[in-house]
């Protein structure tokens, strides 16, 4: 084991300019080492692929227990979830989540996607002009989540403000944690107190309370898993769609390829989670010491996982900064790796590429206006993206 101590840096990961634009922060974080020590954020960040990928796939070593998010009051709220939990606990919660988002499942929605998909876009493209995050990016997986999930009511209403308030809280405890915590209470009251009843007949959210009553998960549990379809997916699935306007606004280019050649939509995708990924950085405690990249990490350290660093590495992608959806990255980081892999991907698969082959089969270029983003401690999205003009396919 060697005790080289890693290379430091005074770049705090949560400055408001660091979480607008990260990759010229991320690129001479990555020059320094794969593991670089951040005492502004008391954490060790893992900065290139290798070593991200290493880390997320070692959950022995890198735990999630009570670490995903990097202030302790949301630490201790998400205890018992299956975010912030390890095998085998992860798991059995693990298991209740995904049920109902198969392959198999999610093929009995496939249609029923791309039809609402190709609709919205088409309604969008008739109209001339749109803003792109709030009638596309937001408006259709608000959609489809509820629908699946079985929201009504207040719940429906208040899912983008509780899916960002949800996200925003795993920051550190700065201005931003703060003034969401009280709107991220509302759904985890709401998430404590839910019943079958109030979720629609038939649905996802039903469906995980039978999982209950059958025994398949521990009692008590259904609204933690409840919490986490609304907390940890909407919101990176709205990011995921602006950025996919904003990508293909910018390179036409690609936009064509894809038309041309519609097999390439899953590619496209990809495409879009590498080189624009949705999530800033997650949180792990490690459990032992542990060489990385040459250095020491302490058993009790924080570790920092910067996703978007490790999809923007020379070392792994040749032309790394460069936005390619032949590239066809299917081992980008965004949607992690191991047992803490994304629960809900293959939804927002679905998702996304209706949204993408709807793009590409009614337009051929898309003008926009200035695009807005603000800082978020968790979520890199586009605020606002004005679409001034579209040149119909």
């Amino acid at each position: 084991m060697t005790d080289s101590a890693p290379p430091v840096s005074d770049l705090d990961l949560f400055d408001d300019a660091v979480l607008v634009d990260p990759y010229p922060s991320f690129a001479a974080l990555r020059d320094l080492g794969g593991v670089v020590h951040l005492p502004a954020n008391d954490v060790y960040a893992l900065t290139r692929y290798d070593v991200i990928r290493g880390a997320l796939g070692d959950w022995e070593t890198f735990s999630s227990a009570g670490a995903i998010g990097f202030n302790p009051m949301v630490n201790e709220a998400l205890t018992g979830t299956s975010l912030s939990s390890d095998p085998p606990a992860h798991t059995q919660l693990r298991a209740a989540l995904t049920a109902n988002l198969s392959p198999r499942a999610l093929r009995k929605l496939k249609g029923g996607i791309d039809a609402k998909a190709d609709a919205l876009v088409g309604k969008l493209v008739a109209e001339g002009s749109f803003e792109a995050i709030d009638a596309l990016a937001r408006a259709f997986p608000l959609e489809v989540v509820a629908d699946l999930i079985g929201f009504t009511g207040h719940v429906r209403d208040n899912m983008l403000r509780w899916g960002q308030a949800a996200m925003q809280v795993l920051g550190p405890l700065n201005q931003r944690t703060a003034e969401c915590f009280p709107i991220a209470g509302e759904l985890y009251e709401w998430c404590s107190n839910v019943t079958a009843d109030d979720l629609a007949p038939g649905s996802v959210g039903r469906g995980v309370f039978e999982a209950e009553a059958r025994g398949e998960i521990p009692p008590g549990t259904s609204g933690h898993i409840i919490h986490q379809y609304l907390g940890a997916g909407v919101d990176s699935t709205i990011a995921a769609l602006g950025n996919i306007v904003a990508l293909f606004a910018a390179h036409p280019g690609q936009l064509a390829l894809v038309r041309e050649n519609p097999s390439l939509v899953p590619a496209a995708f990809n495409e879009v989670l590498r080189y624009w990924g949705p999530i800033h950085a997650f949180g792990r405690l490690v459990t032992r010491d542990v060489e990385l990249d040459g250095v020491l990490v302490p058993e009790g350290a924080k570790v920092a996982i910067l996703f978007n660093s490790g999809n923007r590495d020379p070392r792994h992608y040749p032309d790394a900064d460069a936005f390619l959806v032949e590239r066809n990255p299917i081992d980008h980081l965004s949607f992690g790796y191991g047992p803490h892999g994304c629960a809900g991907q293959g939804l927002a698969r679905l998702e996304a590429h209706a949204v993408i082959e709807a793009l590409a089969r009614r337009v051929e270029r898309l003008v926009v206006g200035t695009e807005v983003r603000v800082p978020s401690n968790t979520i890199r999205s586009i605020e606002e993206l004005p679409v001034l003009e579209v040149i119909p396919a």
